[in-house]
């Protein structure tokens, strides 16, 4: 099972996502893919990725956990991968959640509707309930990074997941707007690639 996660205000409709789901299905892995929408809240976002997890596993007994999470799908996929023991690709993940959503709290659009969620305040207890100490096991973990992040603190990533496979871009930008060059070594990553890419 591949679970993408993707970002605040974002939808599995993300140039991203959609990039993955194109490449895995050319691969014949149309079937492991999975990326849902993700509700507001964080604590029902994992409980609904762990209902998709259940499910999977118990009609794929046999089929590896790969979580993808970009921004604060990355977050999420941290805690995912933590309690799963999964292998993990973040792309410009966010590190302090609940410090950092704060200042999102009230009413907003996803990137792709028009359609208005809210992000109410007790959602940041709920992010903080999903804090987890730094990876025991940070080979199990692919980081990209952009140093041009005008969103997010790249230097707290590189930190909090040093020791792990992937890379740091020097500029960028929070989004990844050259995604398409990084993609071939996060699918290498996803397929348990001998000698991934480590451009650390």
């Amino acid at each position: 099972m591949i679970l993408y996660l993707h970002g605040f205000r974002s939808s599995p409709a993300s140039y991203k996502a959609r990039s993955l789901a194109a490449a895995f299905q050319g691969l014949g892995l149309e079937h492991e893919w999975v990326c849902p929408q993700l509700p507001a809240s964080p604590a029902e976002s994992i409980a609904l990725c762990q209902q998709l997890i259940t499910r999977h596993q118990r009609h794929n007994a046999q089929s590896e956990l790969i979580l993808i999470g970009s921004s604060l799908g990355g977050y999420y996929a941290n805690f995912l991968a933590e309690h799963y023991q999964a292998r993990c690709v973040l792309l410009n993940p966010v590190v302090y959640a609940a410090r950092d959503l704060m200042q999102h709290v009230g009413e907003h659009e996803h990137y792709h509707s028009d359609t208005p969620f809210y992000f109410l305040n007790y959602y940041l207890d709920e992010l903080a309930a999903l804090a987890t100490p730094r990876p025991a096991d940070p080979q199990r973990y692919y980081l990209l990074a952009c140093t041009g992040d005008e969103v997010l603190d790249w230097e707290e990533m590189a930190t909090w997941y040093e020791g792990s496979q992937g890379r740091i871009i020097e500029g960028g930008d929070h989004s990844i707007s050259d995604f398409a060059s990084f993609q071939p070594e996060i699918i290498d990553f996803v397929l348990g690639a001998k000698g991934a890419h480590n451009s650390r």
